[in-house]
């Protein structure tokens, strides 16, 4: 049972909220009333949940030794020894070794999306973290990979606006995340991770604004110019939901200093969560809204 439990906590459950962003072509494509499309899109969630669950087991491996000095991650199952290094290893190729079998199943353009996930992101466990700004970058392709793939798996074409809105917020939550690792490690920071030697958070907060400004024109501009705009005009009444949205999370970031795990802030922030589910709802309606003026 304690194995069973650690296992479980390795694989990081409070993290699927990363994977929503497979759901985003599901939501914007108006197929979220289709059975079949509903249950090729869950099965694509699942598999990246396990696709990712794999990454972050091998990014424990390799970082055990720094997590062990960290004042939160050292309570990790790997880095605490409640789980063994082969027992991590196994579940870890098991868990991708299953996102990669029951991605075919789905397709080869869906397959080709997960392999290419773990493929990075194993690359970033292994190199590319060490990097500065590339260590973001990498990460957030994460991001677009799982939209790119939620859009494939339900055989429907990507908006390059949808695309570009996936990867601006991705990058806005990894900037945001190197940020608070600065600000709560201080001087040790460099010890936990070493790309952190070459942010400051006087850099982060600028690029931070940037990505927040440019995360809401585009989203705005998707919301009247794209092509599923054309199609529901009503898409609109969502940008202020979106901006209420970013506002509350630099809110978390900046003045309670949650933006070091941006999983955390959905789970924990009663308000976010109360964005998220109007944004999904103010969607919803929209699409609705058109399909009654064509009736």
């Amino acid at each position: 049972m304690r194995l069973a439990a650690a296992l479980i906590e390795a694989m990081r459950p409070r993290q699927v909220t990363k994977n929503l962003f497979v759901l985003a072509a599901l939501l914007f494509a108006d197929r979220f009333l289709h059975v079949n499309d509903l249950l090729r899109a869950a099965s694509a969630f699942i598999l990246f949940c396990a696709a990712s669950s794999a990454i972050y087991m091998l990014n424990d491996i390799l970082d055990a030794d720094n997590d062990r000095m960290h004042p939160t991650k050292c309570r990790r199952p790997i880095a605490s020894g409640r789980l063994s290094v082969a027992a991590a290893s196994a579940a870890s190729f098991l868990l991708g070794l299953v996102s990669v079998g029951g991605a075919f199943m789905l397709g080869n353009g869906f397959a080709a999306c997960v392999v290419t996930y773990l493929a990075l992101q194993a690359f970033y466990c292994l190199k590319l973290k060490h990097i500065v700004l590339i260590d973001v970058f990498t990460i957030a392709a994460g991001f677009v990979l799982r939209t790119v793939g939620g859009a494939v798996a339900i055989n429907v074409p990507f908006s390059h606006w949808l695309i570009l809105c996936s990867l601006l917020l991705a990058l806005f939550l990894g900037f945001g995340k190197r940020r608070q690792e600065i600000a709560m490690l201080g001087t040790d920071a460099v010890q936990h991770r070493g790309t952190l030697e070459d942010y400051s958070i006087q850099f982060l907060d600028q690029l931070i604004l940037v990505l927040v400004t440019s995360t809401l024109v585009c989203y705005a501009v998707y919301t009247i110019q794209s092509q599923t705009a054309r199609l529901h005009p009503a898409l609109w009444v969502t940008v202020p939901v979106v901006l209420f949205g970013l506002f509350r999370y630099l809110y978390l970031v900046y003045q309670k200093g949650w933006g070091g795990a941006p999983e955390e802030a959905i789970i924990k922030d009663r308000a976010l969560q109360v964005v998220l589910l109007t944004w999904v709802l103010v969607v919803i309606c929209a699409f609705r809204i058109t399909g009654l003026a064509h009736h």
